[in-house]
């Protein structure tokens, strides 16, 4: 599938520049691809500038202290409410990017249960429904704080699979067991509020 984007800019272009990006980590997060998406667009050369945080709030307190520049959050995050009605932050722009692919993977040798114990971050759960190969049921859904934290959980055994990405499957040294698929999702763009002098 070719990653097509599509860009809503408000002050991406005639903003601050895009000088460094947080988001959500660890490496392999489609959060982490869609940064190097916006710094490929909009980054101000060089190697990207990509700080990778356990959570977005985390990276928005580092936008907040200027040790970003910029964060990019997926819409499909739960609480990218409060990004929006921070006085503090200006929404910058958005855009559409695929997701790298998402599918069910395992450690490698490792016997998977008829009833598994799933990791996944709680945005692509649905996923586990439509990937999970029929031979195999849900027995636990764990939440991790994001789809690499999820493939970390199965690679360390406390789970028997994980919904995770391409990149942070491979990271992990875990095998895909499910036929994969990107998600196409809507990317916020956020920089501090142009204060008042």
């Amino acid at each position: 599938m070719t990653r097509t984007a599509g860009w809503i800019d408000t002050v991406l272009t005639a903003g601050p520049a895009v000088e460094s990006i947080g988001t959500l980590g660890p490496a392999g997060t489609s959060s982490e691809q869609a940064a190097l998406y916006l710094w490929a667009d909009h980054g101000s050369g060089g190697p990207p500038d990509i700080a990778l945080f356990d959570t977005y709030e985390e990276a928005g307190e580092a936008l907040r202290k200027g040790a970003v520049s910029h964060v990019v959050l997926a819409n499909a995050y739960a609480a990218v409410h409060s990004f929006y009605m921070d006085p503090t932050l200006q929404f910058a722009g958005a855009f559409l990017f695929d997701t790298p692919l998402y599918g069910i993977a395992v450690s490698p040798g490792r016997r998977i249960p008829d009833a598994a114990r799933i990791s996944t971050h709680p945005a692509p759960v649905a996923l586990v429904e439509e990937l999970l190969p029929e031979r195999y049921s849900v027995a636990e859904i764990r939440y991790a704080t994001s789809t690499s934290a999820a493939a970390e959980q199965a690679r360390r055994g406390e789970t028997d699979l994980a919904l995770t990405t391409q990149p942070a499957a491979r990271a992990n040294k875990l095998e895909f067991i499910s036929r994969t698929r990107p998600i196409r999702m809507l990317w916020s763009v956020f920089t501090l509020a142009a204060t008042d002098s």
